[in-house]
């Protein structure tokens, strides 16, 4: 190639340096002419080929980045593929739990059942605090346990609160109002009680007091002497007096 594009300036030195030869260009003119034409048409070629290896290295590199993004996804499918194994065997993990819920569920609900029962036989034969508010609140489960709605993790919940709110009571002070039959007549009292160990009354006016009996299980009337100390045990049992040291009469246990 380099041959041809050199024979058109070695013809014009040679018509140079040889004037009779360049008169004679009846001879060079279509030699020149051809070799214009064989650049020219080489000039094209080259040009393909440069466009044809650009568009070779466009589509290498397009190539080898798809290689690439392909290495990658791969990766990526391997994890997909381990997270999807993970996540079935939770799924059989999950499924099993469920089967074991169901079945603590069919066990618990007698449970719960047998212990509103015995919550119950408990408050009817302790000492008669608070009767109505106790056993509003037995009567609030057992109802609790016919509803379909409420979870059996609420139902316990609410059984081991009534439970816990019974043995709060053993280690309380507390006092509060009611009626009382006091000598056949209904009466607005202040009852007193001293954990589980003291339920005591006094009227109004201070008058009269009494107190309950858990071996013969009645109410019994206290003599005036235990006025003061009655009235001191509920003034401490409202905050308005310091605990302090109290003298009433407690049933002996065996």
């Amino acid at each position: 190639m380099r041959l041809l594009k050199l024979l058109p300036l070695a013809l014009l030195s040679l018509a140079v340096a040889n004037p009779s030869f360049a008169q004679d260009d009846g001879h060079l003119e279509p030699v020149i002419e051809e070799a214009g034409k064989i650049n020219e048409s080489a000039a094209k070629s080259q040009a393909e080929i440069n466009d044809m290896a650009n568009t070779i290295d466009g589509k290498v590199q397009k190539f080898k980045t798809l290689n690439k993004e392909i290495d990658g996804l791969e990766v990526y499918n391997q994890q997909l593929r381990k997270q999807i194994s993970n996540q079935q065997q939770e799924m059989e993990e999950l499924n099993a739990a469920i089967d074991e819920v169901s079945v603590i569920e069919r066990q618990i609900t007698p449970l719960m059942l047998r212990m509103i029962k015995g919550l119950q036989q408990f408050v009817e034969l302790d000492v008669p605090f608070l009767p109505e508010e106790r056993q509003e609140r037995i009567t609030k489960l057992q109802n609790l346990m016919d509803r379909a709605d409420v979870a059996p993790s609420e139902k316990f919940r609410r059984v081991m609160e009534a439970y816990q709110i019974e043995m709060d009571y053993g280690r309380t002070m507390e006092a509060y109002s009611g009626l009382h039959m006091v000598d056949g007549q209904e009466r607005d009292v202040e009852f007193l009680r001293l954990g589980r160990t003291v339920l005591a009354y006094q009227t109004r006016d201070a008058s009269k007091q009494g107190i309950w009996n858990k071996q013969t299980r009645q109410w019994e009337e206290l003599p005036s002497s235990y006025r003061s100390e009655i009235t001191k045990a509920l003034r401490m049992a409202k905050k308005q007096l310091a605990p302090d040291l109290l003298m009433l009469p407690v049933a002996l246990t065996e």
